[in-house]
């Protein structure tokens, strides 16, 4: 795994309207957002709010309309290779086995093929799924492919992560399990994530921050410091969960969300 480089993200008043059926669209009003190298950014909202168009402006698909985002200082003008991109569907190829999934962005950028057996089965082993490596995608269950899509981003060693609602058909119980397994990968790599979801529980339990956005034209009304996802408390998920601090938060967001005016943070 490369060190990773400046790659501060900066939205600056950015925009973004578009063109439908029954006229045009004001998707984002506005946004100026600055995410440091290292951060795990969560971005809640109902829906229709914008969250998906910020992340595509974000991974280069498509430009504002008006403003600027820079990533260590140069402006996105397209997709780039410290950009990586998890789907809210897995998007494997069907035709390679889970290993040459993952060893697809090593392969791209020229590594060799020890280098490349050697980063697919480091995350591979990251993401539990070493032993099924040699199996295609449509042989795996939703979670394993959501797994394996997670470990060909990463293996591709980009320096940030978007996430677009990756969990969101999962079972709870698989849901659960594939946070904490994130939240792992994350405090190993040091990557940067930027991770839209609907469910406010998971947004203030993997947050480093979270940002809740305002309906259609999408607006930031909310940017939460959170602090569960730190490795520093110990505290195990299940017991995190319940922590007075933690509902506490959850209400401050889904109070945001529903346009409530949240309770006030304790003293200390």
């Amino acid at each position: 795994m490369s060190e990773p480089h400046d790659r501060s993200v900066v939205l600056s008043g950015v925009e973004h309207r578009f063109r439908a059926r029954d006229g045009e669209v004001h998707a984002l009003d506005r946004i100026d957002l600055a995410l440091e190298p290292g951060e795990f950014l969560t971005l809640a909202g109902p829906s229709g709010c914008g969250k998906t168009t910020l992340l595509r402006l974000l991974a280069g698909f498509m430009e504002p309309s008006s403003g600027e985002i820079t990533v260590g200082g140069r402006p996105v003008r397209g997709p780039g290779p410290e950009r990586g991109v998890v789907f809210q569907q897995p998007t494997l190829f069907p035709w390679l086995d889970v290993r040459a999934n993952v060893a697809l962005g090593p392969r791209l950028r020229g590594a060799g093929k020890a280098e490349r057996a050697a980063t697919a089965d480091r995350y591979l082993d990251l993401v539990g799924l070493h032993d099924v490596g040699h199996l295609r995608p449509y042989e795996l269950s939703g979670g394993m492919q959501q797994r394996a899509q997670i470990a060909r981003v990463l293996a591709a060693d980009p320096d940030i992560v978007l996430m677009d609602e990756p969990y969101g058909a999962l079972d709870a119980l698989t849901r659960e399990r594939l946070q904490d397994e994130l939240l792992t990968l994350w405090r190993e790599t040091g990557k940067t994530i930027l991770f839209i979801t609907h469910s406010v529980e998971e947004a203030v339990f993997l947050g480093t921050r979270v940002l809740v956005m305002s309906p259609r034209p999408g607006r930031i009304v909310l940017d939460e410091p959170a602090r569960f996802s730190s490795d520093e408390a110990q505290v195990p998920p299940e017991e995190l969960r319940a922590l007075p601090a933690f509902t506490e938060t959850v209400a401050r967001v889904r109070g945001a969300i529903q346009h409530v005016e949240p309770p006030p943070r304790r003293a200390g």
